[in-house]
This record gives structure tokens, C-alpha cells and sequence, in this order.
């Protein structure tokens, strides 16, 4: 198993290539892709080819939506939806059995119409946007949506080809994704308690993330165990390895462990979670179970996101209690991916 190295800063890898016409390029940064993603898991990425005026409208959005008061925002509060969807309150979201996330957020996915047949069917993570009645929020936070949701296709193909597979590879399984944006507001408080995170170590369920943000506080793991900085890069996305890519490669990439240490400023986040479609099953491929390692279990994809946010979310655990949620399939573990993982098993590099 492919062990994060000793690493203190992380690499930038420029993915122009991959929009590009040359075939040697291109061939540079995929191999750049895949020693990055089985040495660190986390990267930035930088030609990308995102308008940046698509980050500023975002930016705006956000800004004007968190400005509220808590009334206004409560109006699409998260736990109106019944597909996880809208305003996340600061304490709402517990990770890993810790202390509340000294946060807010507003939570989005692939804005589906109240008729599409997987929503009436009750999915949980699937079907329309709550959307605030902000003039501009809508087109603005729907265009940057798309746009990153271009990058990560890319990106996905890039990874496939890193792995010895062909770039399409995995395209089957992007047709309806939950692929989840959160628009992310950390508010500076000095009194807040000096343990008190503002989100818990955790790595992310999806294939990967492609996150901007506006101030330091993002901090990942290394091999040793040690916490490393990840300040931001102007017009760089930061991009880390998630539980799906992890279990595809059974373990050659790594799910690396992260989290945002107290904020000494304001700080907004926009990790936007690429996911594949909400039944795709997700089992080691078979060039990587050959010979004594052992394959990961399989798991399918939205069953194992639904299942984590389910134990990490306060309005879903009330409905865990109470019966009037039941998990599909086995309940997911949080700490099996990543370093959480592969600390406990003493493993080290």
C-alpha cells in the first residue's frame, strides 16, 4: 500500500496540457497526475482554464447570501429538503464524533427538476437546488457549477489515464452525479474555545475535490503524521484524492486526511466533491488486485456518501434516532480510508 511521503508543501501541477492538441504534453502531466496522487494525494492545479470572473461572481454570491440574518438564511435551511440541499447553521455538522464545525455553508448539487424520476423515487442526494431569493445567486453560483464540473471531467480522464486505462474509463458512471458545491463561510470569532477546529480531520467520500478558497487555514497530513499547511494560490484549485479513487486503485491513491484548523480571519471555501453517479458500484479494478494485496471491499458510491453525511450531519442523525431515516445498504466506516486508516493499523512510512 502506497504510504504519503514526508512532504511539506505540496506540488503545482499546470493542466493546460489537457485541454490542449500535444499528445507529449499532455502524456507529462498525466504521469505528473499519477506520481502526485500515490506519493501526497493533494495537489494544485493551476491552467485550468476557468474564467476567473466565474470565481468572483461565486465569491459575491457568497458574500451577500451569509450577510443574512439567521432568519433569512433559515428559509432553505438544509433540513427543509429531502435531498440534502440549502443552508447548513453553524453546529449543524458534526464530523467524526468531534465538536460541532465552527462554520456555515450552503449546500447545492446538479439542480435536477422536481419530476426527475430518481427525486420522486426518494433519493436522498439527488433532485432540485434550494435556492435563496437573492437577485444574481442562482446564475452566478449555476455558471461557476458548471465550469469547475468541466475541470473535474478533465481531470477525471487524466486520472484514468495515469492509472494505465483508457481516459474514458470511468465516463459511464459521470451521467448524474450528486457532485456536491458548498458555498463555505468560516466567521472569525476570538472567543471561540483554542481546540475548536473549524472542520474536523476527515478525508472526502467522492473521487475527488477541486476547492478555492480566500485565506489560510486549510491544513492536510503527512506521512509522519505531521499537520501541513495549504495556503491558498491565486487562481489554483486545490485538488485532493478522495475514498472512490482510493478504493478504484485499491489504495495507489491516496485519500489524504485533512482538516481547517481555527480560522484567524474570515475565510470562505468552495470545495466543489466530484462524484460518479449515485448507484455506480465502485470495486478495485483488476490490475490492482493481482498477487498478495488483498482487494478492498466495494462499496457503491452514493450509498457510502449518503451513509457518512447521514453520521455527520445533526438534522439527519435526529432522523436516525427517531426511525424516520433508515441507511441503505451497511452503515459506511468514516475512519476507513486515508491516513485515519492506515494510522490505526500502525502503519507507517
Amino acid at each position: 500500500m502506497a504510504i504519503p511521503g514526508n512532504f511539506t508543501a505540496l506540488p503545482v501541477v499546470d493542466i493546460a496540457p489537457l485541454f490542449g492538441t500535444d499528445p507529449d504534453a499532455r502524456r507529462a502531466v498525466v504521469e505528473r497526475l499519477g506520481e502526485t496522487a500515490r506519493e501526497i494525494g493533494f495537489l494544485y492545479v493551476v491552467g485550468h482554464g476557468m474564467a476567473p470572473g466565474l470565481f468572483d461572481g461565486l465569491l459575491d454570491a457568497a458574500k451577500c447570501f451569509f450577510a443574512q440574518d439567521t432568519g433569512e438564511k433559515m428559509k432553505v435551511y438544509i433540513g427543509n429538503s429531502r435531498n440534502h440541499r440549502g443552508y447548513v447553521p453553524v453546529g449543524e455538522e458534526v464530523i467524526y464524533g468531534g465538536t460541532p464545525d465552527q462554520k456555515e455553508a450552503y449546500d447545492l448539487s446538479q439542480d435536477l427538476p422536481a419530476d426527475d424520476p430518481d427525486y420522486l423515487a426518494g433519493n436522498p442526494m439527488l433532485g432540485p437546488n434550494q435556492w435563496p431569493s437573492l437577485p444574481g445567486f442562482r446564475a452566478a453560483v449555476g455558471a461557476y457549477y458548471d465550469g469547475v464540473m468541466a475541470v473535474g471531467r478533465a481531470l477525471l480522464r487524466a486520472f484514468a489515464e495515469a492509472l494505465g486505462q483508457d481516459p474514458t474509463l470511468f465516463d459511464s458512471y459521470v451521467t448524474k452525479p450528486p457532485s456536491q458545491l458548498r458555498l463555505v463561510h468560516y466567521p472569525y470569532d476570538p472567543a471561540a474555545p483554542g481546540d475548536a477546529l473549524g472542520i474536523s480531520p476527515h478525508t472526502d467520500m467522492e473521487c475527488f475535490t477541486l476547492l478555492c478558497v480566500t485565506a489560510p487555514g486549510l491544513e492536510v497530513m503527512n506521512g509522519a503524521g505531521e499537520w501541513i499547511d495549504v495556503p491558498p494560490v491565486e487562481n489554483a484549485f486545490v485538488v485532493n484524492i478522495g475514498d472512490m479513487l482510493e478504493t478504484w486503485t485499491n489504495g495507489r491513491f491516496v485519500a489524504t486526511s485533512h482538516r481547517v484548523r481555527k480560522v484567524k480571519e474570515e475565510r470562505y471555501s468552495f470545495p466543489l466533491f466530484f462524484s460518479v453517479d449515485y448507484h455506480t458500484e465502485v470495486a478495485p479494478l483488476p490490475c490492482f488486485t493481482a498477487g498478495a494485496a488483498p482487494a478492498r471491499k466495494p462499496v457503491i458510491a452514493g450509498d457510502h456518501l449518503f451513509s457518512v453525511t447521514a453520521q455527520g450531519f445533526t438534522y439527519l442523525r435526529k432522523r436516525l434516532e427517531d426511525g424516520s431515516l433508515v441507511l441503505p445498504g451497511e452503515v459506511s466506516d468514516t475512519h476507513s480510508f486515508g491516513q485515519h486508516a492506515r494510522h490505526a493499523d500502525g502503519a507507517r512510512p
